[in-house]
C-alpha cells in the first residue's frame, strides 16, 4: 500500500472460527474431466439463456451453447469438447432443491478448443487504451462472465455504471466466510492476473483510484499481490488495502463503509456513490477473456471438511458434478451425509451428490457431525437483543422475525427487510437457535411473489381498459360512419327523378352486387376470427409466446367488431331492397298511364320478367364462385338456381302473353306470385334470426376467453353456454337450408 487509506468499521459483525488453513497447505489442483458435465442454463442473477444446441451436435470447449436472453442475462459455453446427450430438467444447487433447463454435454477427452484469440487481435491493436470502454463491456458480456464471489450478478450489467461518474473501484478480497479459501488461493498463485483485470475493469469505468480490501488473515495473499504491483509497475495506481478480519467484511456494503466510510442507501447502488466494487475471482475471469479470448468455463473452489481426506482448492470446469469433485478430495460419506455449498454461514445443504458446480459454487464442505452438529431445536426468542448487536446492516432481526413468522410481510417491507444481506450473523449469535435467515428467506420470495401477481393484476387492468376504450372508440367512428352513410344516401335520395323507371332495373342490379360484397367480406371476416382463436389458443399454451397473447386479442375483438358490422350492414341492405321491391309497383303506375294498376299489363310483367332474371345472374355468380373454391354449396346453389330459372320462364311466357293479347292464367299467377313473396319474406326473417344469434355467440365467447385468461371460476359454464348458443345457431341454419327458393347458402346468411 503505497497511499494512506483511513480505514473505518461498521455495526455489528461477528467472529466465528476461521477453519482457514486445512485447505491452503497445497496448491491449486486442477479437476480432472467427469463423465458428464451438467450446464444450468440460469447460473446468475436475471433472465436464464436461451439454449443454441440440441441432442445430438457436437461442440468444442468455448463455443457457445446458450444465447443470453434479455438485458440482464449472459451466455453459456462448453468447458470442454463433446456431445451434447440431453437438454432436458436437472436438479440444481438451490436452497428449494429446484429442477430447471440444463444441457449435458459427454466429453470425448480431447479438451479440442475452439478458435479463439485476444480481443487485442480481434481489434488489431496493442494497448489496452485503444479499445473503447464499450467494446470491452460487449467482450466480457459474450464471455458469460457474472459476479464470482456473490450471487452472480452479470459483470457486464454492473459495469454499465450510466452517467454516473466512477472516482473509485474496489475489488473484494476479504472473503470473510469461514473454510473458504478460493479467493486466498487465487490471489496468492496469480497475483498478477487479478492486477491486470482491475487495470482493464479501471479503463471501463474511468476511476483513477483502485482499493484492493483483503482482510489481515491472509497475508500471503497481500505479499504477492504487493508484489505483482511493482512488477507491472503499477504501485502508484492501485492500493492493496488490509481490513481487520471481522465477518461480514466481505460484503459490498460492509466492505464499502470499510474502506471509504461511506454508506450505499438502502434501494441504492454503489454507483451512486461514485463507486463499482467487483471480486478477485471476476477480475481474473475479466483478463483471461480480455487477454486470450477465454469465456468463463471454469473457476477455483474450495472443497474441505473433516469428512475429506485431501482439502484444497481445484480449478474445476463449470457443470462438473459435487460427487466427482469429492472424490478427487478423498470424500468419505458419513453416516449422516451432509455436503454445504458454499460456507457454513450462508451456504445451503445439498439434497444430493449429482449436482453441478456453477459459476457461483465457490465452496464444498463436507463437515463431520462432531465439526458441525446439525441445527438444534429452536426455541422461544427470550428478546436478549444479541442478534440486533451482531447484525451489520442495522436492522431489527428480532421484529423481522416476528413479522416473517406472522406473515406480516408488509410491515416486514416497512423494517427494510430486503436490506437484509443473509449473513447469518443474527441466526449465529441466538441463543435460541432461531433460524432467523429462513424466515428472512421465507418472507422475502412471498413478498416478491406478491409484487409480480400485483404486477400481472395490473397489467390484465390495463388490457382491459384500453380494450374497453377501442371498443368505445371504434363504436363512435361506427356511428359516424353510419350518420354519414345515411346523410348520403338521403341526399341522393332527394336528388333522384320523382319517377324513373328505365332506373328501376340498373339500381335492382348495383343493390344486388353490394350485397354480394358484403356477403363475401362476411365469410372473410369469419374465416379470419376462426385463424385468430386457434392462433390465440396455441400462444396462451405455450409460455414463450405469452407477449403475443394480448397483440391477438386485440386482432381478435377487432375482427368480432367487424363481423358485427358487416351482419348489420348485410341486413340493412337487404331491408333497403326488399323495401325499393315493394315500391317498384307504386312507381310503375305513376309512371305508366295504359297501366292503370293492372298487375298483368305488359309493363309490369317485363319489369317481373327482368327482376327475375337479374337474381338469376347473380345466382349464377354465386355458383362460380363456389366451384372454383370447392366449398360445399354447389348443390344447394344448383338447386336454386333450377327453381329461378323457373321463374324467369314464367315471368317471360306471361310478358309474351300480355303482348300477344292473350289472357294470363288468373288463378295460377297470383297464387304462385303470393307462395314466392311467402318464401322470401320466410328466407329474410331466418337470416335476420341467424345474423342475431352469430352475434350471440361472438358475445358469449368473448366473455369465455376473457374469464379464461383471467383465471375465473366460471370457465366451464361460460364454455356450457357457448355450446349452447352454437346448436341454436346450427338449428337455425338447418331450418334455412330447408325452406324452398332459398337463393342463399344458409353458411352465408
Amino acid at each position: 500500500m503505497t497511499n494512506l487509506i483511513r480505514l473505518h468499521s461498521f455495526d455489528g459483525g461477528i467472529h466465528p472460527a476461521e477453519n482457514k488453513t486445512q485447505s491452503t497447505q497445497t496448491p491449486i489442483r486442477v479437476a480432472s474431466l467427469p463423465d458428464e458435465l451438467i450446464l444450468p442454463v440460469h447460473q446468475h442473477i436475471g433472465a436464464a439463456a436461451r439454449p443454441l444446441v440440441q441432442a445430438g451436435d457436437s461442440v468444442l470447449k468455448g463455443q457457445r451453447i446458450a444465447e443470453a436472453e434479455g438485458f440482464v442475462s449472459v451466455p453459456l459455453h462448453a468447458p470442454t469438447s463433446g456431445t451434447v446427450v440431453a437438454v432436458e430438467d436437472r436438479p440444481v444447487p438451490h436452497a428449494s432443491g429446484l429442477e430447471e433447463l440444463c444441457i449435458v454435454i459427454r466429453p470425448d477427452g480431447r479438451d479440442q478448443w475452439l478458435e479463439h484469440q485476444s480481443l487485442y487481435a480481434q481489434l488489431g491493436v496493442e494497448h489496452l487504451t485503444d479499445i473503447t470502454p464499450r467494446q470491452l463491456v460487449e467482450h466480457i458480456r459474450n464471455s458469460g462472465i457474472a459476479g464470482m464471489g456473490g450471487a452472480g450478478f452479470p459483470t457486464a450489467v454492473k459495469l454499465n455504471v450510466g452517467q454516473n461518474p466512477i472516482h473509485t473501484l474496489i475489488l473484494n478480497g476479504a472473503e470473510c466466510e469461514p473454510y473458504i479459501t478460493a479467493d486466498d488461493m487465487l490471489m496468492r498463485e496469480r497475483a498478477a492476473e487479478v492486477i491486470q483485470g482491475a487495470l482493464i475493469l479501471q479503463h471501463i469505468v474511468g476511476s483513477k483510484r483502485c482499493l484492493i480490501g483483503v482482510e489481515d488473515n491472509k497475508p500471503e495473499a497481500i505479499a504477492a499481490l504487493e508484489q505483482a504491483l511493482v512488477q507491472l509497475d503499477q504501485q502508484h495506481h492501485i492500493d492493496v488495502v488490509s481490513i481487520p478480519t471481522k465477518y461480514p467484511s466481505g460484503g459490498e456494503k460492509q466492505l464499502i463503509k470499510i474502506l471509504t466510510g461511506e454508506e450505499v442507501p438502502a434501494g441504492g447502488i454503489p454507483a451512486n456513490l461514485g463507486l463499482v466494487c467487483q471480486n478477485v475471482g471476476t477480475a481474473a475471469a475479466v483478463y483471461r477473456a480480455v487477454q486470450f479470448g477465454e469465456p468463463l468455463i471454469s473457476r477455483i473452489t474450495t472443497v474441505t471438511g473433516d469428512a475429506v481426506q485431501q482439502p484444497g482448492n481445484f480449478e474445476v470446469l463449470i457443470g462438473t458434478p459435487v460427487a466427482h469433485l469429492l472424490q478427487l478430495a478423498g470424500y468419505r460419506a458419513q453416516k449422516r451425509e451432509r455436503v454445504i455449498m458454499g460456507g457454513p454461514m450462508m451456504g445451503f445443504a445439498l439434497p444430493q451428490l449429482q449436482l453441478p458446480i456453477t459459476k457461483t459454487s465457490n465452496c464444498l464442505l463436507a463437515p463431520t457431525e462432531q465439526e458441525l452438529p446439525p441445527n438444534d431445536i429452536a426455541m422461544a426468542c427470550i428478546r436478549c437483543g444479541l442478534c440486533v448487536d451482531a447484525c451489520p446492516a442495522d436492522l431489527l432481526p428480532q421484529q423481522l422475525y416476528w413479522f416473517s413468522k406472522a406473515q406480516e410481510f408488509e410491515k416486514a417491507e416497512q423494517h427494510n427487510i430486503f436490506d437484509c444481506i443473509e449473513c447469518g450473523a443474527c441466526s449465529y449469535v441466538c441463543p435460541s437457535h432461531i433460524p432467523l435467515v429462513q424466515y428472512y428467506r421465507y418472507a422475502k420470495g412471498a413478498i416478491r411473489e406478491d409484487r409480480a401477481a400485483k404486477a400481472k393484476a395490473e397489467r390484465a387492468r390495463l388490457r382491459f381498459e384500453e380494450r374497453l376504450a377501442r371498443q368505445e372508440r371504434e363504436a363512435a367512428e361506427k356511428e359516424a360512419k353510419r350518420k354519414a352513410r345515411a346523410e348520403a344516401a338521403a341526399k341522393a335520395q332527394a336528388e333522384k327523378p320523382a319517377v324513373a323507371d328505365t332506373a328501376a332495373a340498373p339500381a335492382a342490379a348495383v343493390s344486388s352486387a353490394d350485397l354480394d360484397k358484403l356477403q363475401k367480406q362476411l365469410d372473410a371476416t369469419q374465416s379470419a376470427i376462426a385463424k385468430t382463436k386457434e392462433k390465440l389458443a396455441a400462444a396462451r399454451a405455450d409460455e414463450t409466446q405469452a407477449d403475443k397473447v394480448p397483440v391477438l386479442e386485440a386482432a381478435l375483438a377487432k375482427t368480432q367488431d367487424k363481423l358485427k358490422a358487416l351482419a348489420k350492414d348485410i341486413a340493412a341492405a337487404k331491408k333497403a331492397a326488399k323495401a325499393a321491391e315493394a315500391a317498384a309497383p307504386a312507381a310503375d303506375a305513376a309512371l305508366t298511364a295504359t297501366d292503370k294498376g293492372d298487375p298483368n299489363s305488359p309493363e309490369r310483367l317485363q319489369r317481373k320478367w327482368e327482376t327475375a332474371k337479374a337474381r338469376l345472374d347473380t345466382a349464377l355468380q354465386r355458383l362460380a364462385e363456389a366451384q372454383a373454391q370447392g366449398l360445399d354449396t354447389i348443390a344447394a346453389l344448383q338447386a336454386g338456381i333450377d327453381k329461378q330459372q323457373e321463374r324467369v320462364n314464367e315471368a317471360h311466357a306471361a310478358w309474351q302473353a300480355a303482348l300477344n293479347g292473350e289472357a294470363p292464367a288468373a288463378t295460377a299467377a297470383p297464387d304462385a306470385a303470393a307462395q314466392a313473396q311467402a318464401s322470401a319474406d320466410a328466407i329474410d326473417a331466418l337470416q335476420k334470426k341467424i345474423l342475431a344469434q352469430q352475434d350471440r355467440v361472438t358475445k358469449m365467447q368473448e366473455r369465455h376467453d376473457m374469464a379464461k385468461a383471467e383465471g375465473l371460476d366460471t370457465v366451464e359454464a361460460l364454455a356450457l353456454g357457448v355450446q349452447k348458443q352454437q346448436d341454436k345457431l346450427h338449428q337455425l341454419q338447418q331450418e334455412l337450408a330447408a325452406l324452398p327458393g332459398r337463393s342463399t347458402p344458409a353458411n352465408e346468411a
